[in-house]
């Protein structure tokens, strides 16, 4: 509430009047209009949110615009929850096809032993061991047939096991098996030798001429063949291919080439044949061993070379690494005399320049308005 300040006379009233001695001053509430206050009010709340509007950089660089904003917020709000939906959703059937699969499963073993077990009834009323022809032998005559004839009056056609009979059944089983092979192989080829008789029988029928002068020629070729045979039989009985002799071994070649060796009749080399290789092996032996201290000489040289040039390599290295030193060494002194150059430069900026800083009430004195 506002007060007012009024000096009041005996003889009248006066506002704002110059008091004299005789006046009197009282405090007098007036009533205040409250749309003034409220305007005021509005006034200075209006004024607060347009500078936080005006100050603030992001909303008057950017801008915002909340009914989108919200838009935006509501439409991903809506997203998440129907792929939340969606996720149950597929959880539900998967769990669904998890559990038929499983009663799948539970089934079909159920059905497997249900199998089983009838099938293992069935073995044991119907396919007993005891019912088998072999029944005295395999359940030691638990059960089994009894043969009423005395065994004294059993032969042996009247015996189903001998002792030490199948001891190789398996080895049996593959020599059958390879026999089966075999006798399969022999009637196919057979069978291929007779398509071909019968063919070879059907061209001779149709040339005969042919076959007649095809005869004559084997004939002759056979004869000749064993005439040859005899010839060589007997030069073999006459000449001097079974004794000692070395020259027997030798033929002559026309030309002045050197003789011939004849190999079915050689019966080693003679003395000046061994003596001549002794001599070229000692002569490849001596040319080897020249040629290794050869390579031993040049092997020395090259050493010796790498030797030097790897020298001649670490002083090149020492001289560019002292070169190197002495560049970084040039390099720290700079950066020293730089830094010392700034931090003096520095210390005058703060020191003797910027002496007068300003405080906070020389910031805070601007944007106190928005108008």
């Amino acid at each position: 509430m506002y007060c007012g300040l009024f000096w009041f006379n005996s003889e009248s009233f006066s506002l704002w009047a110059e008091p004299s001695k005789t006046e009197k001053m009282y405090k007098v509430d007036l009533p205040v209009d409250p749309s003034v206050e409220n305007a005021v009010k509005m006034r200075r709340s209006a004024e607060t949110a347009r500078r936080a509007r005006i100050f603030n950089t992001r909303l008057r660089v950017m801008g915002l615009d909340l009914d989108a904003i919200n838009q935006q917020v509501q439409e991903k709000k809506h997203h998440q929850n129907m792929e939340k939906q969606r996720d149950k959703a597929f959880d539900k059937l998967r769990e669904y096809h998890g559990e038929a699969l499983l009663q799948q499963d539970i089934d079909g073993r159920e059905k497997r032993a249900a199998l089983h077990t009838d099938l293992t009834k069935y073995w044991a009323t119907h396919q007993r061991v005891e019912d088998t022809r072999d029944a005295d032998l395999q359940c030691g005559l638990k059960g089994a047939f009894r043969i009423t004839i005395p065994e004294d009056k059993l032969g042996p056609a009247s015996m189903t096991i001998f002792q030490g009979e199948d001891i190789g059944e398996e080895q049996r089983r593959r020599e059958q098996k390879k026999k089966t092979d075999r006798d399969l192989r022999a009637q196919k080829e057979d069978n291929e030798r007779r398509l071909l008789g019968d063919k070879h029988r059907g061209l001779t029928v149709s040339c005969s001429p042919q076959a007649a002068e095809q005869t004559e020629t084997l004939k002759e070729r056979h004869w000749r063949e064993e005439r040859e045979n005899l010839a060589e039989m007997q030069h073999t009985l006459t000449s001097d291919m079974m004794t000692e002799c070395a020259e027997a071994a030798a033929r002559e070649a026309g030309g002045g080439s050197l003789p011939l060796v004849l190999v079915d009749r050689w019966r080693g080399m003679t003395p000046e044949q061994l003596s001549g290789i002794h001599r070229e092996r000692e002569e490849q032996r001596l040319e080897r061993q020249r040629q290794r201290e050869g390579k031993k000489i040049q092997d020395a040289a090259c050493e010796l070379q790498l030797l030097k040039l790897s020298r001649e390599a670490e002083e090149e290295e020492s001289r560019a690494e002292e070169l190197r030193r002495q560049k970084r060494i040039q390099t720290d002194r700079y950066n020293m005399q730089l830094a010392g150059e700034q931090q003096a430069y520095q210390e005058y900026l703060n020191k003797k320049l910027y002496t007068n800083k300003p405080s906070k009430d020389y910031f805070d004195q601007f944007n106190t308005s928005s108008r």
